[in-house]
C-alpha cells in the first residue's frame, strides 16, 4: 500500500460550517468571506453550500486557507481570552502593522500570502 499519498484524516464536512460560523462572528460581508476562501466574489453558491453542511472542497488551497483561518481564530482567542468581542472584531480593525489596513483587507489584496502574514503576526504577538 502506498502511504506516501494518503490524505490526512480531515473532516471536510465540519470545516465548511465552522468557517461560516467564524465569518459570522467576525461579521464579514459575503465578498470578504469569499475572498478569505480564495473564491470568486460572485461565487455565493459555495457559501450557501457550506452553510448547508456541504464538505469543503478537497482542494489543497481551500484546506490550507481553512487551516490558517482557524489558526488565526485560535490565536485571537488566546490573545484576548477575556474579551471575545475584541477577538471577533480584530480582523476588521485597521492595524498599523499592516500599514493601516484591516487584516481582512490585507488578505483580500495579498491572497494566501496575506493569510500567512496575519497568522505570523499573531504568532509573534502570542510569543511576546
Amino acid at each position: 500500500m502506498d502511504t506516501q499519498h494518503k490524505e490526512p484524516d480531515i473532516d471536510r464536512a465540519r470545516i465548511g460550517p465552522m468557517l461560516i460560523r467564524l465569518f459570522e462572528h467576525w461579521k464579514l460581508s459575503t465578498a470578504e468571506q469569499l475572498s478569505l476562501l480564495g473564491l470568486s466574489k460572485s461565487n455565493r453558491t459555495a457559501l450557501t453550500k457550506y452553510r448547508q453542511g456541504q464538505p469543503l472542497a478537497n482542494d489543497r488551497d481551500k484546506l490550507e486557507r481553512a487551516s490558517i483561518l482557524l489558526a488565526i481564530h485560535k490565536s485571537l482567542r488566546l490573545l484576548f481570552p477575556h474579551n471575545r468581542e475584541l477577538a471577533y472584531q480584530w480582523m476588521s480593525q485597521p492595524n498599523r502593522a499592516f500599514g493601516g489596513a484591516t487584516p481582512v483587507k490585507l488578505i483580500d489584496e495579498q491572497g494566501i500570502l496575506g493569510l500567512y502574514i496575519v497568522r505570523a503576526y499573531l504568532d509573534r504577538q502570542r510569543g511576546q
